[in-house]
């Protein structure tokens, strides 16, 4: 099969370094992500309706064109519109950012309207607030049973972010293209791109069952 994967070993150094940028990538995208995802369920469970219109609107956008349109849409046409130069890595994250918003939001509205209803009259028969009601007797237990699906989006996440390689944002795949367009070879970096974001894959997923399992113990 004419396979020589000794002819990269001198460049998994510098595909490497790709790893530690996607995980950044990763990690900054998930924030964006879970913090306007967390607005846009209030505003969906809200009783003031141009806010609930706004959220059903902005998860109908995004959820309805493709992630690599709205990368390249925003990347380019931000300095035609706002006169702003945007960075290739800015405008992954926000773009991821927006993106995972639009399902996060959703997946929190099921996990919120999932949780007995009750235990928020009860508490508000106490007369505490609506925001420590929320902050501290609801948003845990919905937390808490969408986790699952959180971790999904993470790794999804994760796995989408080689887009970015498109604007040319040097992460772990546009590294691992680079060595194979200089040495004239697919297969091996390639591969090892592979390899390296399923090992990726696995970690979020081991670290989320011990997560889980830690919450059941603290029923």
């Amino acid at each position: 099969m004419n396979l020589d994967f000794s002819k990269i070993v001198e460049y998994i150094p510098f595909m490497l370094k790709g790893t530690l940028f996607t995980l950044q990538f990763t990690f900054f995208s998930v924030l964006v992500g879970f913090v306007l995802g967390l607005i846009l369920t209030l505003f969906k469970i809200s009783k003031i309706l141009p806010l609930r219109w706004f959220a059903i609107a902005y998860t109908s956008v995004f959820r309805g064109t493709p992630l690599l349109l709205q990368l390249t849409l925003i990347y380019f046409a931000t300095p035609q519109l706002l006169g702003i130069e945007i960075s290739a890595l800015a405008a992954g994250v926000i773009t991821f950012g927006m993106n995972s918003a639009a399902y996060l939001s959703e997946t929190m509205r099921g996990g919120i309207l999932a949780v007995d209803k009750g235990q928020d009259e009860a508490a508000s028969s106490l007369g505490i607030p609506y925001a420590t009601r929320m902050r501290y007797i609801i948003l845990p237990q919905a937390l808490r049973n969408i986790l699952p699906s959180i971790v999904n989006e993470v790794i999804a996440l994760l796995k989408d972010s080689t887009l970015v390689s498109v604007i040319g944002v040097m992460d772990l795949l546009w590294r691992s293209k680079t060595v194979a367009n200089k040495i004239f070879i697919y297969f091996e970096p390639l591969l090892f791109a592979g390899l390296i974001y399923y090992l990726l894959v696995m970690a979020l997923t081991s670290l989320a069952k011990l997560l889980e399992r830690r919450l059941r113990r603290s029923d």
